[in-house]
C-alpha cells in the first residue's frame, strides 16, 4: 500500500469512529478499519486492566476463530504475557523514544519483529504456538497510548499462506494506534459530556433531564409492545427543617443518604433508573416489571427511609400502566399521576405508598394534582 493509499486509511478510521455513537462501537470502527487498512484478515482492540491485571478484549473483527466473539463478555490474557506494554514500552519512554508497534508470526524463526518484540524471547514460542491454534500466520501488535501511559492494544493478524506483516507494517500500526487513541479520547469527554448532562451533582443519580428522555421512550415500547412503565415520585420528608437547623450540609448529606437508598431498593428491579428531580424531590422509573413488584420496592422504600438518619420518612406516589388508570399518552400524564398520588400520601402522613388508580381510583381522571396546597409537579 502507497503513502497515499495509507493516509486515506487512517482518514477513514478517524472519520469511522468520529461517527460511532458509543466507545463499543467506536472499537469495533477502530478494528475494521485498522484491518482494511493494513489487509488484514482479524483485528483486534483490547484494554490494559490494571486492577486486574489483565489485557481484556473489547472487540474481534474479521475472521472469528472458534471460541472467539465480537464482543466477548470476558476474553482477558494475563499483561504478563505482554511485556511490550507493561514493561518495555515504559522504559523506551523513559528513555525519550515513542511508542513502537511489533511483529509476530506462527513460525518465531522467521520473525521480522521489530527491537520489543526481540527482548521479548522468553515469550515468543507461546505467543506463535498461539497464532497457530487460530490458524493466523502472522500479526502486527500495536500499543494504544492514552494520556501518556498504556491503555491497551491494536492487533491485526494475517492468514498462513500470504505474505507476513513486516517492520514498515509495524510503524504504520504505529500511526494507526495513535489515531485509533485520539479517536477513544473524543469518546471518553462525549460519555464525560453526557454523564454530566443526565446526572445529579450532589447525590449521583440521574436528573429530570434522564427521566424525560428515558419515560417517553419507555412509553413508546408501552404503545407499540405493551410493555408495563411504572413511575415512583418520592418526596423527602423534613429536608426544610434539616437545612434550617442543621445547615445545608447537613441537608445534603441526607439528599445523598436517600439517593443511596433508594437506588439499592430499585436495585430489585432491572434496568430502574432512579433520579433526583430537584430539590426534596425524587423519582423511580421502571420498564416491564409487573407492577405489584414497583409497589412492593416502594413499600421496602418507605419502611427504610423512617429509619433514615436525619430523616423523617419519606411519602411515595406510584403510578403505573399495568393499573387502571386510563390511557397514558404522554409522558407528562404519568408523571402527574404519580405526583398526585405523592401529594396524597403527604398529605396523610401515610407510612406506605399511595398507588394512582388503586387506594385512590379517580386518580386516574385527574388533570393536575390539586393545587393550592403545594408547587404543581416542576416543569409542567
Amino acid at each position: 500500500m502507497g503513502d497515499d493509499a495509507r493516509l486515506r486509511a487512517v482518514v477513514r478510521v478517524a472519520q469511522a469512529m468520529a461517527a460511532a455513537p458509543a466507545s463499543e462501537e467506536a472499537a469495533r470502527a477502530a478494528a475494521a478499519g485498522a484491518r482494511a487498512a493494513m489487509d488484514g484478515s482479524f483485528a483486534a482492540v483490547s484494554v490494559w486492566e490494571r486492577a486486574r491485571g489483565r489485557l481484556r478484549v473489547l472487540v474481534n473483527e474479521g475472521e472469528l476463530a472458534p471460541g472467539e466473539e465480537t464482543f466477548p463478555r470476558d476474553e482477558s490474557y494475563p499483561v504478563h504475557d505482554f511485556p511490550e506494554i507493561a514493561e518495555f514500552l515504559h522504559e523506551r519512554w523513559a528513555g525519550g523514544e515513542g511508542p513502537q508497534a511489533w511483529v509476530e508470526t506462527s513460525d518465531p524463526s522467521s520473525d521480522p519483529s521489530s527491537e520489543a518484540g526481540a527482548e521479548a524471547g522468553p515469550y515468543r514460542r507461546h505467543r506463535s504456538a498461539t497464532l497457530r491454534r487460530r490458524g493466523r500466520g502472522s500479526c502486527v501488535v500495536a500499543p494504544i497510548v492514552l494520556h501518556g501511559r498504556a491503555w491497551g492494544e491494536l492487533y491485526v493478524a494475517r492468514p498462513p499462506g500470504v505474505p507476513g506483516f513486516g517492520t514498515g507494517d509495524a510503524e504504520f500500526a504505529t500511526v494507526l494506534a495513535a489515531v485509533v487513541a485520539a479517536g477513544l479520547v473524543q469518546h471518553e469527554r462525549l460519555e464525560e459530556v453526557r454523564r454530566l448532562a443526565f446526572t445529579d451533582p450532589l447525590t449521583g443519580v440521574g436528573n429530570r433531564r434522564s427521566v424525560d428522555v428515558r419515560l417517553e421512550r419507555a412509553l413508546e415500547r408501552h404503545r407499540t409492545d405493551g410493555d408495563v412503565v411504572s413511575l415512583v415520585v418520592c418526596d423527602l420528608n423534613g429536608l426544610k427543617e434539616v437545612n434550617d437547623t442543621l445547615g445545608h450540609a447537613a441537608g445534603d448529606r441526607l439528599l445523598e443518604r436517600f439517593g443511596g437508598l433508594l437506588s439499592r431498593c430499585a436495585a430489585r428491579l432491572p434496568d430502574a433508573l432512579v433520579a433526583r428531580l430537584g430539590g426534596d424531590e425524587f423519582c423511580l422509573l421502571a420498564e416491564g416489571a409487573p407492577a405489584d413488584e414497583v409497589i412492593a420496592v416502594a413499600e421496602e422504600l418507605c419502611r427504610r427511609a423512617d429509619e433514615l438518619e436525619g430523616g423523617q420518612g419519606v411519602a411515595c406516589g406510584v403510578a403505573s400502566t399495568g393499573d387502571p388508570v386510563g390511557p397514558v399518552h404522554s409522558a407528562r400524564r404519568l408523571l402527574r399521576l404519580a405526583d398526585a398520588a405523592q401529594y396524597r400520601a403527604k398529605a396523610a402522613r401515610s407510612g406506605k405508598p399511595v398507588v394512582a388508580g388503586r387506594e385512590i381510583v379517580h386518580l386516574a381522571d385527574e388533570a393536575e394534582p390539586p393545587t393550592g396546597e403545594r408547587r404543581r409537579f416542576r416543569g409542567r
